[in-house]
């Protein structure tokens, strides 16, 4: 277990840890979506094609449930989730924080200026 933790143990406090559990959690609840849609769409046979599509959209609920607990308990989800999802706005043009997000990849750190 302690192989999922890139830090030690000892300095994560119990609720890191649930962090980290749902987080686990939610990569795997997305893993599980892309096999089983895999297997959806290569199948021919339709009574498994409808069996695996039944599986795979269970997950998303899975992987949904997972987004709205760290939305509730996790700093920083809330304003992410509030920012990005349910909108028309082309995903690198939406503004957060009050200032546009750069598509470059400057992140606007600068040099100091020279005294």
């Amino acid at each position: 277990m302690a192989e999922q933790y890139h830090e030690p143990i000892e300095e994560l406090s119990g609720r890191d840890r649930d962090f980290i559990r749902a987080l686990n959690s939610l990569k795997e609840e997305i893993e599980a979506v892309a096999w089983y849609h895999q297997r959806v769409v290569a199948t021919k046979d339709e009574t498994i094609k409808k069996v695996l599509e039944h599986n795979r959209n269970e997950e998303m609920e899975h992987a949904a449930m997972l987004l709205e607990w760290l939305r509730r308990n996790m700093p920083g989800w809330d304003e992410a989730l509030r920012t990005y999802l349910f909108t028309d706005k082309p995903l690198t043009e939406i503004e957060a924080g009050g200032s546009k997000e750069s598509t470059s990849g400057d992140l606007g750190i600068r040099k100091p200026p020279r005294r």
